[in-house]
């Protein structure tokens, strides 16, 4: 969760007695501790709205299936357009455009040199 572990939890923890003081820190804990209790029911509460509104079916998706992050709009086009899905070809890596200047620098033949250029 956010790259928080145990030891970093406790430093925050012991920052956060001394910048409040042990007489105000009940107080921010409790605040915090309702704000972490709002934040759970109304996720559960957008949970069960979506379970009355789609009925019976919501327990029966797969939603890593419909995760938006699998997809590959260029695979959909291909296989959409053609009948029998081609194996995807590997090509070899491209050269990188650095690679490519300095290969064209070494290759090419110096400027032509203007005596009379200003």
């Amino acid at each position: 969760m956010f790259g928080l572990t145990i030891d970093k939890l406790l430093i925050l923890a012991v920052v956060a007695v001394f910048l409040l003081g042990p007489e105000r820190l009940p107080h921010y804990a409790a605040q915090f501790a309702r704000l972490i209790r709002s934040l759970r029911k109304m996720a559960d509460g957008a949970k069960d709205r979506m379970r009355e509104e789609m009925g019976p079916d919501f327990d029966e998706v797969d939603w890593k299936k419909l995760d938006p992050r699998q997809y590959d709009p260029r695979r959909i086009i291909r296989e959409a357009l053609v009948d029998e899905p081609e194996p995807v070809k590997v090509r070899p890596p491209a050269e990188s455009a650095y690679a490519r200047r300095q290969r064209l620098l070494k290759a090419a033949q110096p400027a032509p040199f203007d005596s009379e250029a200003t």
